[in-house]
């Protein structure tokens, strides 16, 4: 089946006075109609850069696409005019940013916000503007959703505003919602409900996802893919399940193993994953993850592993993963 959206090669940099920050490099991967996948990693391995990129929102200087093609609906991304790349952005692809209160423009009343996507991208005029506005604000669970479109953002608490931020990505109806950790600021609680809201919402209206998460508890709950990134680059990819059960990076094993489980027990401590993720102005020669990692040898010091297809639902890039999956069967599973 052919993508929907496919990212070959990407690299991002930031020239700084320091040096180059190499924050993306090299990431390939594909996303279907209708399908969501997650994208996982610490801070600082590259996701919101690398879907940033995509839409070509990394601020120039000190940011810069330096390679790598983005094909969407047979053009590329990278390569196309502005005013092509801003008929894309809101209308086909959408994006939910972190946190609502730097995205949403203090001084203008959440009706209008919404609103001017509506009319810039659909054409309507201000009367039908203001009814779909309202539609969406009912979609997403706000109460009220007709007074409360004249309500500023500073109105609406933190919950509220990432459902306002979900009503404007899905305006337009977009094929693609981009997602990039729309819940890290909210209580466990709340994150639930938006989780459940953006799983009801995809069935309703058929896009594709690209979910930008470190919370591993999430993604079990809303992707059907799994891309784990480390310093800038993919080390694993499958399908969620597939991962959850059987990871075959160490750097995958890590993260699983750091995740709080309520089936392990008071006793059972979590595992951090020792050391510190390199600097990206100065990247080792071999393995960003060799330094952390338990199972190097000298060839992973040395020579950086391509991201390998290994099976036709899994990527892996690490020169080891048949020595690691056979050693955490040997001891009965990664939390053994």
């Amino acid at each position: 089946m052919a993508a929907l959206l496919e990212v070959k090669g990407l690299k991002t940099q930031f020239f700084t006075q320091d040096g180059v920050v190499h924050a993306v490099n090299g990431i390939s991967y594909e996303l279907h109609e209708g399908e969501t996948i997650a994208i996982v990693g610490e801070s600082g391995s590259g996701k919101s850069v690398g879907v940033m990129s995509l839409l070509r929102l990394i601020p120039q200087p000190p940011g810069k696409i330096v390679g790598g093609e983005v094909w969407f609906q047979g053009k590329d991304l990278l390569r196309i005019s502005d005013d092509e790349i801003r008929q894309i952005r809101g209308k086909h692809i959408a994006m939910i940013f972190q946190d609502p209160m730097t995205s949403l423009n203090p001084v203008l009343t959440i009706g209008y916000q919404i609103m001017e996507a509506l009319q810039l991208h659909l054409g309507m005029d201000k009367k039908r503007a203001r009814e779909r506005a309202i539609e969406l604000l009912e979609m997403v669970g706000i109460p009220g959703a007709a007074t409360r479109l004249d309500a500023y953002p500073h109105q609406f608490s933190g919950g509220m505003r990432q459902r306002v931020m979900i009503a404007m990505g899905l305006s337009c109806n977009p094929q693609v919602l981009i997602a990039d950790e729309p819940t890290t600021a909210l209580d466990v609680t709340i994150q639930a409900q938006i989780v459940e809201l953006v799983k009801s919402l995809k069935e309703q209206i058929g896009m594709a996802i690209i979910w930008i998460t470190h919370d591993l508890g999430v993604v079990a709950a809303l992707a059907e893919r799994v891309i784990v990134m480390y310093a800038g680059q993919i080390v694993e990819e499958a399908e969620v399940h597939e991962l959850y059960s059987d990871p075959h990076h160490p750097y995958t094993i890590g993260l699983l193993r750091s995740v709080p489980r309520l089936d392990m027990g008071k006793s059972k401590r979590l595992i951090p994953i020792e050391g510190l993720p390199p600097d990206l102005i100065d990247l080792p020669p071999g393995c960003p993850f060799a330094p952390r990692c338990e199972y190097r040898t000298k060839k992973c010091l040395e020579e950086n592993p391509p991201t390998e297809r290994i099976s036709p639902t899994r990527r892996v890039a690490c020169w080891n993963w048949e020595t690691v999956v056979a050693d955490i069967k040997e001891k009965g599973g990664i939390y053994a």
